[in-house]
């Protein structure tokens, strides 16, 4: 009995995991920076906060299915080292307003903005490329790049969370140069032989399809659905919401901010390693409607303002739910996407992640002023009991099977 070869022979595997563990570092501190600079530095409401992180965020909406189109016949790879070799420049870009002292909205503004545009219209090329170094295993490649990410996310924030210590502008020069990095990396990958006949077509209606894709397949559609809902108010909670929970409830500085993000992005990484050891899962839909349910007990916690231990456990806890579903989402998604429209799905997938939480944040943090910084956590706690009930009862998500799971388990046993 012949087992699938380990991932980790896979050369072209190992060469994307080294090419997406800079720029995701760099990533990684672009949360931290922008909530902190304006949280912390300039001091300004939780209103204006969300304001501006809906600002900076809301256009990667449109730019990360732009970005798929690009992705979808052509060499992603090429788009990758473009984007990665501009990116540098923004965090020059401000180092220079602080060595000015003109450190202020409008600059911060363009800035994360700039950021967002890199972030968002590179993800759908970085992810449609793993399929092309993953071969039949693409569940444990899903997990072992999202465990990654959250590592690299470790050391992001944690380089981040010295901002108060060591100043902006070296902390703004590491961001600079770890995605400066990640341009120089990108390149060891091997390219994509390209449909030219797509990349001819006019970007609209490459992307209609891709939508069109995404709407045919349910099993994508609905999955995408409950990531896009969920991520509104529970991405939104932790991009908004628990800063501020760390400096009014907790009274926290940047360093605590980072030191409990860090340990938030801890459990989502021991969740992939975890669920590394037991895929191919054969049910993922199953795991990943239960994981919305128990992420109401987890933000119940929260919202009764236990001691800080009890705090700091539940956001460990937290982040191995997140890890959890972020994971079997984008595997469900993945696997089951046509290769001809992979990017483009990958796109609405990023979307979905990246592109609803400033949405939340705009709502968040106008319910943070009026109501109170613990009660933004309860339509976070709704949505997750709403998700598991249409889930369960009004899509297949709950039934579906991976068909990676069932080739794998028929390779094994004709073998």
């Amino acid at each position: 009995m012949n087992r699938p070869e380990s991932i980790w022979n896979n050369s072209g595997f190992r060469l994307y995991l080294s090419s997406t563990a800079f720029s995701g570092i760099a990533f990684a501190m672009q949360q931290l920076l922008l909530s902190w600079v304006l949280i912390g530095i300039l001091e300004l409401p939780a209103t204006q906060v969300g304001m501006i992180q809906a600002a900076t965020g809301i256009p990667g909406i449109f730019l990360m299915l732009l970005g798929g189109a690009r992705a979808d016949g052509r060499d992603p790879r090429s788009l990758l080292i473009r984007v990665y070799a501009v990116a540098p420049l923004l965090p020059v870009f401000l180092i220079f307003i602080v060595g000015l002292d003109q450190l202020h909205i409008w600059s911060v503004l363009l800035w994360g903005l700039g950021m967002s545009v890199v972030i968002s219209y590179s993800s759908p090329a970085q992810q449609s490329i793993l399929n092309d170094v993953a071969g039949t295993q693409v569940q444990r490649a899903v997990s072992a790049t999202t465990a990654l990410g959250f590592l690299v996310q470790i050391l992001g924030l944690s380089v981040a969370g010295t901002m108060d210590t060591l100043g902006l502008i070296p902390v703004l020069s590491f961001q600079a140069v770890c995605v400066g990095l990640g341009a120089l990396a990108v390149r060891r990958l091997p390219p994509r032989a390209v449909d030219g006949q797509l990349s001819e077509e006019a970007a609209w209606k490459v992307i209609l399809a891709g939508l069109k894709a995404v709407y045919q397949e349910k099993v994508i559609f609905h999955t995408l659905t409950i990531n896009f809902v969920s991520s509104i108010f529970n991405a939104g909670a932790f991009m908004t919401v628990f800063p501020f929970i760390v400096k009014r409830i907790y009274e926290g500085d940047a360093f605590l901010l980072s030191m409990m993000m860090v340990i938030f992005y801890a459990g989502a990484a021991l969740s992939n390693f975890l669920m590394f050891r037991l895929m191919p899962l054969q049910k993922p839909g199953k795991i990943f409607l239960i994981m919305q349910l128990s992420r109401l007990l987890i933000l119940g916690l929260l919202w009764i303002q236990p001691a800080f231990w009890l705090f700091a456990l539940a956001s460990i806890a937290w982040g191995l739910n997140m890890g959890v579903t972020m994971t079997l989402a984008r595997s469900i998604v993945q696997e089951t996407a046509e290769a001809e429209f992979r990017a483009r799905i990958m796109s609405v997938y990023s979307l979905g992640l990246l592109g609803s939480a400033p949405l939340g944040a705009l709502v968040l943090g106008w319910i943070i002023e009026t109501f109170g910084t613990l009660n933004a956590l309860i339509p976070a706690m709704c949505i997750s009991l709403l998700l598991f009930v249409y889930g369960v009862f009004f899509t297949g998500v709950y039934s579906y099977r991976s068909p990676v799971h069932a080739s794998s388990h028929a390779a094994i046993h004709n073998s």
